[in-house]
Order: C-alpha cells, then structure tokens, then sequence
C-alpha cells in the first residue's frame, strides 16, 4: 500500500475499484480466522466502531464490509451515496458521510463557493434522510487569505440555511478540524477554538464538529484535556498515529487508550472513525488491532 497517498488520492482511487473482486484474492484462511477471534469475546460496547473507506483503496468495498463484521466494526465511513446501499446490505451503517465533490480546499468559508454547495448538501441531505445517515462532513476550505473573522462570517452565511434544513431532517452536519502544518497546508479550520466559535454562532445543534485526534495532536498536542473541555461541540472522532498517520499502537506518541478513556468519561457513546493509513502488509489485522486499542 502506498503510505504517502492522500485521502483525496485515494477517494480517487476507490472509485475505480470493482467490488467483484474475490474474497481470497486479499485474505488467506489465516487471517480470516485471525480476524473473527476478536468476537469471541465480544467488544465492551462503550464506544461503536467504524473505519474510514479511504485508508483501504486496495480492498473492495464488500470485502471491507465483510472483515468489519467479523472484526465488530458497525460502520464504514466517508462513502458517497452510491456506496450506502452496499454497507447497509450487510447490515452495516455510514456514520459519517461524504460531501460535496469540492472537497477540502474548496468550503464555506469562501462566498464564491456557495451556491454550489448549497445545492449540493440539499440534495444530499434529502438522500441522506431516505437511508438514515445521521451525520455529513463539511470543511472549512482553505483561507486564500480570507481573514479569520472573515472565515467564520463566510461560514455563517454559508451553512445557515443548510444546517436549517439538516436540523428539521435530524441530520448533524460536522466540520472536520483539520492541521494546516503537515497535511492541508492553508486549511482554516485548524484550531479547536476556531470551530467551537462557529459552533457558537451559527447556534444549531445540527451543527457540531468533527474532532480529528490525529490532526489536533499536530496542531495543539493537549488532546485529553481539549476533549474533556469541549465535549459539547464534538459530534464525532477520528483516530491516526502521530507522526505519520500510520498504526495507532506503540510505534507512535498519542496514548489512545487514554484518549478513548476519557471521550467515554464525557459522556460520548458514539462512534470513533479509524483513519489511519496501515503500513503494515496486513492491514486488516492493523484495523483489528485499532479497534482493540480503542474498545475501552
């Protein structure tokens, strides 16, 4: 698997994948067996598990559906709306679904954006409502010099309306934070106090964020106390080893046990999002061994 590929890269990528590949063209007998042990005793069910479609653009989406079941994942996340159907036929959800095809460069903190989403979340939204997904990802875009205070009124502006209309579906929209160092160089939602004072503006349940760990690591670092102060504002996780991106365990620096410990102690019982990229040749074991590390 190529370790440096981007999750734009790799949507890319997915989309050119056929989900008729076999089964055993990506897993030997061992690792199927490997993989289904972990249900033998079954996860503790503080937290539900999900993975992020983009990290596995070698693996078939059905066959991803396939070893997150065995595994005690409950859902693949980041996946268009031709892609739910095919989760939900195995009985799986999509806990947190893609956007508009601008992406992340391309958000609301820039006017001349607008319209195009807005009529690209409307209609998603109503898609979205038909097959129960609760949650969409939105994206600050990148500053091009568009001013922080600017930002967030842009932002304001931009989102108002659709987040009325997710608000009347049930629907959450969650702007992802997002490090401008390393990964998305300009991206300006970049800072948990950003977020949380746009959060505060627009004044919408429906409307929260997405909290990266592994991004906020490289922004802030503090990620234990941040969690436990802002709570309130974070509607969803993502996890991913600091620096790198790669495996969660030992080889990096956060403590994610520790981290689940405390979003648990928040309150939180929803889902945390695996996006890490795996180096190992095995990447379905690495996945495994995220979710054991994150079953708190």
């Amino acid at each position: 698997m190529n370790n440096s590929i981007s999750r734009k890269e790799a949507i890319s990528k997915l989309a050119l994948t056929p989900f008729a590949v076999s089964f055993g063209n990506y897993l030997g007998d061992k690792e199927l067996e490997d993989l289904s042990k972990i249900m033998k005793e079954g996860l503790k069910g503080n937290l539900k598990h999900s993975v992020c479609r983009w990290c596995y653009p070698n693996i078939p989406l059905e066959q991803l559906c396939e070893a997150s079941k065995e595994i005690g994942i409950q859902s693949i996340e980041l996946l268009n709306p031709q892609e739910w159907i095919v989760v939900k036929k195995y009985g799986l959800t999509c806990a947190m679904a893609n956007s508009s095809p601008l992406h992340i460069t391309k958000g609301f903190n820039n006017p001349i954006y607008h319209e195009q989403l807005k009529k690209d979340y409307l209609g998603l939204l109503s898609k979205a409502n038909d097959f129960g997904i609760e949650k969409i990802i939105c994206f600050s875009g990148n500053r091009d010099y568009v001013s922080r205070e600017g930002g967030l009124e842009n932002c304001l502006k931009g989102l108002d309306e659709i987040i009325q209309e997710a608000s009347k579906l049930g629907i959450t929209i969650c702007m992802e934070l997002l490090n401008s160092k390393i990964d998305h160089i300009d991206y300006q939602c970049d800072k948990t106090a950003w977020g949380v004072e746009l959060v505060n503006r627009l004044g919408n349940d429906h409307f929260k964020l997405l909290y990266d760990i592994y991004h906020m690591q490289i922004m802030e670092g503090d990620v234990i106390r941040t969690i436990q102060t802002y709570s309130d504002y974070f509607a969803h996780y993502h996890t991913g080893g600091v620096p790198g991106r790669h495996e969660i365990g030992e080889t990096q620096e956060l403590n994610y046990s520790a981290i689940m410990k405390a979003i648990v102690e928040t309150g939180y019982d929803g889902f945390i999002g695996q996006e890490f990229i795996p180096s190992s040749e095995k990447p379905l074991e690495s996945l495994k061994e995220g979710v054991r590390i994150c079953d708190v």
